[in-house]
């Protein structure tokens, strides 16, 4: 048998990179982090335990890259639904709806996600995370502030603080009054973008998760590195 290509290897990589990302959402999301081990991971991907550790230096890692490469899909998607627009009003409110609609689908996940980025080791600088930082900013472009580096940062912050406040156990804030605040800052009318149902699946939310772990949507990657060093 002829040995494979370099092609078919680095696909390859790249496929077991995406069922082991795609597998973290889904566990965290059903049992929480700290019951979900690395094994479980592996185990639901189809993957060779060891093979994790070739991608990502620990759970923390993985787990965080995870959840951003949900979040950024997610927010890519909404950008470009039909009927597609350049209105950078129209793609402020699509980014704020789809980022409050998954703190409200998927709010065990949400919640640990934030815990992690209050972790003393902070978040994870990966390509997933790159990725939903250009989005952002291009957000914030497009809206019409010219200083989109002080304009990205505060967006994030902002959006940061309404899914915490969302996914705080037993005293959440209601996704409307959340919405409503951010709309008023960004002088953005409430019938813009796609307002999530707040009556809607709340983390029971069963929706097949694959389209967001397509490697036919990825570009290849890297194996991340240790960012404790």
């Amino acid at each position: 048998m002829a040995p494979r290509s370099a092609s078919v290897n680095e696909e390859l990589r790249r496929r077991s990179r995406e069922r082991l990302l795609q597998a973290a959402v889904e566990l965290v999301g059903e049992r929480g982090y700290e019951a979900t081990t690395l094994g479980d991971i592996a185990d639901r991907a189809g993957s060779a335990r060891g093979l994790v550790s070739y991608y990502f230096p620990g759970k923390r890692q993985l787990v965080q890259s995870a959840v951003h490469r949900l979040m950024h899909r997610t927010l890519e998607e909404a950008l470009e639904r039909e009927p597609r627009t350049e209105d950078g009003r129209e793609r402020m409110a699509r980014a704020i709806d789809a980022v409050l609609g998954l703190a409200r689908d998927r709010p065990v996940l949400m919640r640990q996600h934030m815990a992690g980025l209050l972790d003393t080791e902070g978040f994870v600088q990966c390509p997933e995370q790159q990725r939903l930082g250009e989005l952002l900013r291009d957000t914030v472009e497009r809206h019409g502030r010219a200083d989109a580096a002080a304009g990205y940062p505060l967006l994030r912050s902002l959006l940061m603080g309404a899914v915490y406040a969302m996914v705080l156990p037993n005293v959440p804030l209601p996704l409307p009054v959340l919405r409503d605040e951010l709309f008023e800052r960004y002088g953005l009318d409430r019938e813009a973008g796609a307002p999530p149902d707040p009556e809607g699946p709340g983390g029971a939310c069963d929706e097949d998760l694959s389209r967001f772990f397509s490697t036919g949507l990825c570009r290849p990657e890297q194996p991340v590195a240790d960012q404790s060093k």
